[in-house]
C-alpha cells in the first residue's frame, strides 16, 4: 500500500493555509507515489509536524524553522521514492 503523508499544523497559529500549500506541493509531486496528504489541525499550540505513515520526517520545533518546499520533496522523496528524479528541486549532496 502506498504512505500516506500527514502534516499537523497548529490552527491556532493559523498555519492551515501553509500546510494546505505544502500538502498541494507533495501531492502534485508524488501523485503515483503516495496513497494521500492529511492535514490534521493540532491539539498543541505551536506545532508543526510532517510524518509519513507516523514516522516524523520534519519537526518545526526542533528543527527552529519551517521547511523550504524545496527540502520537504527531498525528504519525502527519500522515504516513498529514493530513485525519483525531482528535477529542479533536487540536490546533489
Amino acid at each position: 500500500m502506498k504512505p500516506t503523508i500527514t502534516i499537523e499544523y497548529c490552527p491556532k497559529c493559523r498555519w492551515m493555509l501553509r500546510a494546505a500549500y505544502m500538502a498541494q506541493e507533495l501531492l502534485t509531486t508524488f501523485e503515483d507515489d503516495v496513497y494521500g496528504v492529511t492535514l490534521h489541525p493540532s491539539e498543541i499550540s505551536g506545532r508543526y509536524n510532517i510524518s509519513i505513515d507516523g514516522v516524523k520526517i520534519f519537526d518545526r520545533k526542533e528543527q527552529g524553522r519551517f521547511p523550504e518546499i524545496k527540502e520537504l520533496k527531498q525528504l519525502v522523496r527519500d522515504v516513498v521514492n529514493p530513485g525519483k528524479d525531482l528535477g529542479h528541486s533536487d540536490k546533489k549532496v
